[in-house]
């Protein structure tokens, strides 16, 4: 699925700073540019409403609204998105990509119903609304939980430039929706919102339907034991949940949190540090696509090439070498490129948060938040390769890992005090990126023994 990958491959053959430059670009848009992006737009959308007039209060609740919706969609789809994947995928290499788009409504038809089921009383019963703010909530959690499972299909995609385009209209046209709406003050901002992200979903699934011919409307073939892996399933909501868990830990835990709206709360202690160092991921997530789903992705074509097509044992055991090399090389690449990053936010980091505007009490927390989810990256990595390996028992103990230990150590530092906030998340993500490089290490070394010995 990995077509961006071979795309950023022919940018990169011109071999000019100018490709170096525009082949990394859009890599970093297209792995982290929507959650990227997404921030940028709601942060966006505040400063600017507030210097058109609207009320701080209803800014704030406009951020902390999207923040779950975010939140509560990713973690609805999370399993859904890496199951389907991987049906994708089968199917895709069984060259029977007319199930493809058949299911994929399927999909869309589960998620965004079954999202709508549950949320819609949740909504309207917790939320003592109005009834278009309510519809506003609800239509916003639906269009997120189908677009999040559209966007499985942009590393696949060959038209990189016009997934730039689309990006670029999409948050472009939820901005200027946004602020015009702005004097209906949370309702029209959440509007805002809304109309970006259902143009992108739209959009993307007018590039799906254009690249996927269908073999029929509807299918649930995904859902079907025998040609699915539920394992990942519980893989993508346990990584979710353990990305979230220690943000609603702090929401909800009243010392550290304050009403905003609803049952909604937020943590003024915890949530701007956290979300502005998200910010710095995008480059570690360009260095990801392009050492992953280009470089790894072709020596790992070449190695299993060599197996099936029974070629000599020396030969594997060079491809399966310069794969493990590729691996290598990707993760230290990232390692390399988040760690400069990590470096400039330690220099330059008072600066920063002076520029947008927060306290430096937030210095030593934001610090803290930048170390974590660059790891939070390599993590991210270390994961790709192993599922490109099939190691699926292997990553839902990392990710299984990675939740509980963040939801432990996160309870933790809330006894500690509060010079520790932040450690917990950290600590976690570290311990969970040395358990998967201990077991990729591992994984590599048995690789030609589980290759031959334990295939049905």
């Amino acid at each position: 699925m990995a077509g961006i990958g071979f795309e950023i491959r022919k940018i990169l053959e011109r071999d000019s700073y100018w490709s170096v430059l525009r082949a990394y670009s859009y890599a970093g848009l297209v792995s982290g540019g929507p959650w990227v992006l997404s921030i940028l737009s709601i942060m966006l959308i505040g400063i600017l409403a507030v210097a058109l007039g609207s009320a701080q209060q209803e800014v704030n609740a406009f951020q902390i609204c999207v923040t779950y919706l975010m939140a509560g969609s990713l973690i609805w789809t999370g399993g859904m998105q890496l199951m389907f994947t991987r049906f994708v995928a089968d199917r895709t290499y069984a060259n029977d990509r007319a199930e493809v788009l058949p299911n994929l409504f399927g999909v869309l038809l589960v998620t965004m119903g079954g999202g709508f089921a549950w949320a819609a009383p949740f909504i309207f019963w917790f939320f003592p609304e109005p009834f278009l703010l309510q519809l506003l909530l609800l239509c916003n959690f639906v269009v997120l939980s189908g677009m999040w499972v559209a966007l499985i299909f942009l590393s696949g995609m060959k038209a990189y430039r016009r997934i730039v385009w689309t990006f670029a209209k999409g948050y472009l046209l939820g901005i200027m929706v946004g602020l015009s709406a702005s004097p209906w003050e949370l309702k029209g901002l959440l509007l805002g919102v809304l109309t970006g992200h259902g143009y992108l979903l739209f959009s993307f699934l007018r590039h799906i339907v254009r690249e996927n011919p269908g073999s029929a409307l509807l299918k649930f073939d995904f859902l079907d034991r025998s040609r699915s892996f539920y394992s990942l399933f519980a893989v993508g909501t346990l990584y979710y949940l353990a990305i979230w868990i220690d943000k609603f830990i702090f929401w909800f835990v009243p010392h550290t949190s304050e009403a905003v709206i609803g049952p909604l709360r937020s943590s003024i202690i915890y949530d701007l540090p956290i979300f502005l160092a998200y910010l710095f991921i995008l480059p570690g997530m360009a260095v990801f696509l392009v050492a992953m789903e280009a470089d790894f992705a072709e020596q790992h074509e070449r190695f299993y090439r060599a197996v099936r097509e029974g070629d000599t044992l020396m030969h594997i055991e060079h491809r399966r070498d310069r794969m493990v090399y590729a691996a290598r090389q990707g993760i230290y690449e990232i390692f390399k490129v988040q760690g400069l990053t990590v470096a400039l936010c330690l220099l330059w980091g008072r600066d920063l948060l002076h520029a947008v505007g927060i306290s430096p009490l937030y210095i030593h927390l934001f610090y803290i938040d930048v170390v974590a989810v660059s790891v939070q990256v390599l993590l991210m990595a270390i994961l790709n390769v192993l599922f490109y390996l099939d190691a699926r028992r292997e990553v839902l103990i990392i990710t299984a890992c990675f939740f509980i230990t963040n939801l432990l150590f996160t309870f933790a530092t809330l006894e500690l005090g509060a010079e520790t906030f932040g450690y917990g998340f950290a600590v976690s993500v570290t311990l969970s990126a040395f358990l998967g490089l201990f077991i990729l290490s591992r994984k590599f070394n048995r690789l030609e023994y589980e290759t031959f010995m334990l295939q049905n």
